[in-house]
């Protein structure tokens, strides 16, 4: 949850930051940007590191170098410094994700696992909420560098309590050398199809996430508090279906296929139907429906690929996946802004979303289900 709040804290801040540094409204998306860059590189070393050292270390690592980065961020005095400050405060965000799962895959068996990466999953969903209520309010009283100090020093702690109460597996292992299959093997037809699949979904979870606000108010010109209540209520739909689903996968005994392929061609449905719709209680009343199905499919296709590739494998499948996931959500805001910019039309902008979602589905029709236990 934490480093998701610094990962998303740009986004409420941005704009206090880039006056006081005299930047463009244009620079300010280069930094989400030179986060992502970084972002998606350390999910892939990230899962690497979590197989080859163990999830506590990784995870007390990369909170340590966030923490370090987040604070001096918070010094930035030029637009470069900033650049490369927000690329490592990527570089570090992406390892707690491989290790998380790795942590989750290991301590529950599959019959559990489902719940337990629901409710891993449903930190983003906690932040974005925690993001929106605490961050304004904080910049306000001590202002945009002060609240990046608070952050870095949260994750500093963080690392700390994590360094001590962490434990790999419930009761650990003898610490012999352990045979892993070459990183090669990773790459097999189920894991590029979910690694597709799972880009598809993002590119339209991310796309709503970043544009729907804005095209709220430039296409209908609802205020943007009215704007932000309405996502603000599709987040929280999201924070209960994600371990909903994982708990009704588990009683279906492990079986993810059939309502991966269900979900997201409810969220494809949901983003058409957003795009024809005008007016705010409308746009209320779908809430909750496209939060739904902008969140729902995550924990069952994170939970494939730990099980797809095995448990020794599962945090470098988990990066390198997650890595692929994430070039979605980093191509999809800028498509769909210059989509909306040349149509003027919002029916067009949620069109282009809900591409993603279908050929997620389409992809996950081929995926054949075996279980690695």
């Amino acid at each position: 949850m934490l480093s998701t709040v610094c990962r998303l804290a740009w986004g409420t801040l941005a704009l206090p930051a880039g006056e006081s540094l005299g930047l463009p409204i244009a620079a300010l998306g280069v930094f989400v940007t030179a986060f992502y860059a970084g972002y998606v590189l350390s999910n892939i070393f990230g899962g690497v590191a979590t197989d080859r050292f163990g999830g506590r270390i990784t995870l007390t690592a990369s909170l340590l170098g966030l923490a370090v980065a987040t604070f001096c961020f918070g010094f930035t005095p030029s637009l470069f410094v900033g650049l490369v400050l927000q690329c490592l405060m990527g570089l570090t965000a992406g390892a707690d994700y491989a290790a998380g799962v790795k942590l989750v895959s290991t301590w529950f068996a599959k019959t559990e696992r489902g719940r337990a990466v629901g409710l891993l999953m449903s930190a983003s969903s906690i932040a974005v909420i925690v993001t929106n209520a605490v961050l304004p309010g904080l910049v306000a009283n001590l202002g945009w560098r002060h609240t990046y100090h608070l952050l870095g020093a949260a994750a500093l702690i963080l690392a700390a309590i994590v360094a001590v109460c962490v434990r790999n597996r419930a009761v650990e292992a003898p610490t012999g050398p352990i045979q892993r299959p070459p990183l090669r093997t990773l790459f097999t037809r189920n894991f590029l199809l979910l690694s597709i699949a799972g880009c598809g979904a993002f590119w339209g979870t991310l796309g709503f996430a970043s544009w729907a606000i804005s095209l709220m108010v430039k296409g209908y010109h609802l205020s943007p508090v009215s704007a932000g209540i309405v996502v603000a209520i599709a987040g929280a739909a999201g924070l209960v279906s994600k371990p909903s689903v994982g708990w009704l996968s588990d009683r279906l005994g492990g079986r993810r296929k059939a309502l991966t392929i269900a979900s997201l061609l409810f969220f494809c449905a949901t983003l058409l139907v957003f795009g024809q719709l005008s007016s705010l209680d409308a746009f209320t009343i779908a809430a909750p429906f496209i939060g739904v199905g902008a969140f729902v499919y995550s924990p069952l296709l994170v939970t494939l690929v730990a099980e797809q590739s095995g448990i020794d494998r599962s945090g470098s499948a988990a990066g390198i996946a997650n890595a692929i996931w994430q070039s979605g959500s980093a191509i999809s805001p800028a498509i769909v802004g210059f989509i909306f910019q040349i149509s003027h039309s919002f029916s067009m902008a949620f069109a282009a979303l809900a591409l993603g979602p279908l050929l997620g589905a389409i992809c996950m029709l081929f995926i054949k289900e075996h279980a690695h236990h």
